[in-house]
């Protein structure tokens, strides 16, 4: 008996000690401090390798300043649109004159020049598609010179500074609003003189005339107004 219990306790205490050296394997690594040359040594290694990082890193260009808008090149455009309007009260005394043509009536345009309500509205719908000026500002009525003058003179001027910028007229859509007189005995006329006028083919002009249905000052004959679109083409 003393025997066995000798050898189980020699086994035991050696089991003890396989533990106890197991529990200390698990223990964490004790680390020295850097002594001062280590610490300058690593600190100088640092600040090398963050000098070399710097050099290395591209700075972007900076931005050119870029040209203000008014002095940039102008785009080309392909094709540019224009839209005129002109209104002119109609009184006794006076001839009124539509794209040239004289058509008899009672009354007639109360203007500066002839009046032509056509004319004025497609130089004004040329000269904003190249955004001109306005044809009051190129031929202001305070001008004694343009007193009684054709309106030839105006769409002439409109047709000259479209060539002069590189475009031709695309095509040309009027719409006069008139109650008095009848003017679709007169369409084709006007569209002869048009076509004549700006150098185009008359399946690119087109002349419509409406009525006011009686309404406001254009219904009661009282005034007669136009409505123009056209399309300039480089």
């Amino acid at each position: 008996m003393a025997q066995v219990f000798s050898a189980t306790h020699a086994h035991l205490a050696h089991a003890h000690f396989r533990i106890c050296s197991a529990h200390r394997s698990l223990r964490p690594t004790q680390v020295s401090p850097l002594s001062p040359r280590a610490k300058s040594s690593m600190g100088a290694q640092c600040s090398q390798r963050s000098r070399c990082t710097a050099s290395a890193t591209v700075s972007p260009p900076a931005p050119s300043a870029a040209a203000p808008k008014h002095e940039q090149e102008a785009p080309v455009l392909p094709f540019r649109v224009g839209y005129g309007f002109d209104l002119h009260r109609l009184i006794e005394g006076k001839k009124l004159i539509i794209c040239g043509v004289d058509v008899p009536h009672v009354r007639g345009c109360d203007a500066h020049s002839d009046g032509d309500v056509a004319l004025h509205a497609l130089t004004d719908a040329i000269l904003g598609a190249l955004c001109l000026p306005d044809i009051g500002q190129l031929f202001p009525d305070t001008d004694p010179k343009w007193k009684g003058a054709n309106s030839d003179t105006f769409i002439k001027e409109a047709v000259r500074l479209m060539h002069e910028r590189g475009y031709h007229l695309g095509n040309v859509d009027i719409t006069i609003i008139a109650q008095q007189p009848k003017l679709s005995p007169h369409k084709e006329k006007m569209r002869e003189q048009l076509c004549q006028l700006l150098g185009s083919h008359p399946s690119t002009v087109n002349i419509k005339a409406k009525t006011h249905e009686k309404v406001d000052s254009l219904g009661e004959n009282r005034s007669i107004a136009c409505h123009t679109v056209c399309t300039l083409l480089r």
